[in-house]
């Protein structure tokens, strides 16, 4: 039995709705227009006359961003239906298929960038061609809310309301040199004789020093004698006999030229979240990257 449907009752225009959905995937009427082709004041008046038209708000301002109302999240799955069905029209009527597209920025450290993530983003690559990725390798906190970045790889969880974020798994560090240079130390195998080691600083803070000596070592600031805050370049000078550097388990294990020091350590316990902005419950292109790769990213059943 075929529905009836009451088209006096869709008062609204296709285009505004248009206007507002791209709007709130994009984040910014600017960014909306970049997408549409068109100017952002444009954008800005077809999503207020939308307003007008339904009588509702659909964008409170929050900064200098846009944040969905309540009643926009209500609305906006489905006038997303409404597009992706308009997509479905245009790509079935030119004989193509419905595909994801657009970038989508990731912001990882230099060492998950350059160990974890190439497996994974070769395969979101090969299921999504449309989607393109910039990957920022840094150990700095990138700003999502400034759009730094849209997906975050990091440490510790997010404190600020518009973020989103998934824990992934509880990882471990230990430490790692070379088996030739803890030779020349006597291969120590007390926390007393490992201090008399040279370790590979990130900076001339304290927190390292602070958090290997709950471990049970002895360490001062002489301790760390080489200090770099590029962790890559920090793994090759104790690859080379340089000193004690801090690594991830499956990578340091994995490793030939280094051991663990002192395996008898406990391990120094590293989460992993998945951080983004709000804009997950909205956009199915950020969605689609933050699922892949939280699963590529979680741990294995042995």
């Amino acid at each position: 039995m075929r529905l009836c449907m009451d088209w006096r009752s869709v008062t609204f225009d296709w285009n505004r709705a248009r206007a507002f959905l791209v709007t709130a995937e994009e984040g910014s009427f600017s960014a909306a227009g970049r997408a549409l082709g068109m100017a952002q004041p444009t954008v800005g008046r077809q999503v207020a006359a939308l307003e007008q038209e339904l009588d509702v708000l659909l964008f409170e301002r929050v900064g200098h961003g846009l944040h969905l109302t309540a009643t926009g999240l209500d609305l906006v799955e489905h006038v997303r239906a409404m597009g992706e069905a308009a997509v479905r029209v245009s790509l079935t009527a030119a004989g193509q298929s419905l595909s994801l597209e657009g970038n989508v920025c990731i912001s990882a450290s230099q060492i998950t960038a350059i160990y974890t993530l190439p497996p994974i983003i070769a395969d979101l690559r090969a299921r999504h061609p449309g989607i393109e990725i910039e990957l920022v390798a840094t150990n700095d906190t990138s700003d999502l809310g400034r759009r730094e970045a849209d997906i975050a790889i990091r440490s510790f969880r997010p404190t600020q309301a518009e973020l989103v974020a998934r824990k992934v798994k509880d990882g471990r560090a230990r430490l790692y040199a070379s088996p030739d240079y803890l030779a020349t130390l006597g291969d120590p195998i007390t926390p007393e004789a490992l201090s008399q080691a040279n370790f590979l600083g990130f900076d001339r803070g304290d927190a390292l020093l602070k958090g290997l000596n709950a471990l049970g070592l002895s360490l001062t600031q002489e301790s760390f004698p080489v200090i770099t805050g590029n962790q890559l370049v920090q793994w090759e000078l104790a690859k080379r006999g340089v000193g004690v550097a801090i690594m991830m388990e499956e990578i340091g294990d994995a490793e030939p030229l280094v051991t663990r020091a002192l395996p008898e350590l406990p391990p120094i316990p590293v989460p992993m979240w998945l951080t983004t902005h709000r804009e997950l419950s909205t956009s199915r292109r950020l969605r689609v990257v933050f699922d892949l790769l939280f699963d590529g990213l979680r741990p294995r059943a042995a």
